[in-house]
């Protein structure tokens, strides 16, 4: 107990003394403005890709742009987060001859990956939606892009909401490999604690446990957002 009780000691001094707390506030900053923004990119490229998916294949242009998304899709879904990390930096970027910092990096990176997996997600929802919604927007007038954004993508998020908080619970989570190309998270904060005071153990608790209430207050979130949607359902 005592052993412990040092242990602790050691990483408050480390902690306040020697300034650590800077690098995790900086830390902290960067994983949720990585995951929130890569979320925020995710769904507006999940969402274009579902609703390309969805199209009629009658003529040869929603043919081919499905061929795309499909090949976009199965790349992002098909290769583990850090490979994709690693490519952008060190290959596609430097191809094309652009030096972007490495957090900048991380959100495109995160972005596209979240991208892919939320258009199937979003495919999922649409496709739950009954087809009834659809035939009546047309009814009405409204081209396929004008049904698909106000009626029907909007019933779709209602259905696909606890599986886009798993999402975002996943990004928050995933952003420990960003250490990988040089950016400043949770990990990298707190390793740099634990090398300073050669102790790694309650560094990595710590990192730990505010991982566990980034979660905690995403759930929370999430299950708020759902009751509101289902107030405002109850009182239409």
């Amino acid at each position: 107990m005592g052993n412990f009780s040092l242990k602790i000691q050691t990483f408050i001094d480390t902690f306040i003394e020697a300034e650590g707390y800077k690098d995790v506030i900086q830390g902290l900053e960067n994983t949720v403005k990585i995951a929130v923004l890569g979320l925020i990119i995710g769904i507006v490229i999940g969402t274009l890709i579902a609703t390309v998916r969805v199209i009629p294949k009658y003529k040869v242009l929603p043919r081919i742009l499905n061929s795309i998304c499909s090949l976009y899709v199965a790349f992002f879904r098909g290769t583990p987060m850090v490979v994709q990390l690693l490519l952008f930096y060190y290959v596609f970027l430097p191809l094309l001859g652009l030096k972007v910092p490495s957090v900048t990096v991380a959100i495109i990176a995160f972005g596209l990956n979240s991208g892919a997996y939320i258009s199937e997600i979003m495919r999922g929802g649409i496709l739950s939606v009954d087809s009834g919604q659809m035939e009546g927007g047309r009814a009405m007038g409204l081209s396929f892009g004008a049904t698909m954004m106000k009626i029907v993508i909007p019933q779709a998020v209602k259905n696909i909401l606890p599986t886009m908080g798993n999402e975002f619970i996943t990004l928050i989570k995933e952003t420990s490999v960003v250490s990988f190309v040089g950016a400043t998270d949770l990990y990298v904060a707190f390793s740099y604690i634990g090398a300073n005071s050669y102790e790694f153990m309650v560094p990595y608790l710590c990192m730990a446990l505010i991982y566990i209430v980034l979660v905690l207050l995403i759930s929370l979130g999430i299950k708020l957002l759902e009751r509101s949607l289902r107030k405002s359902d109850k009182s239409i």
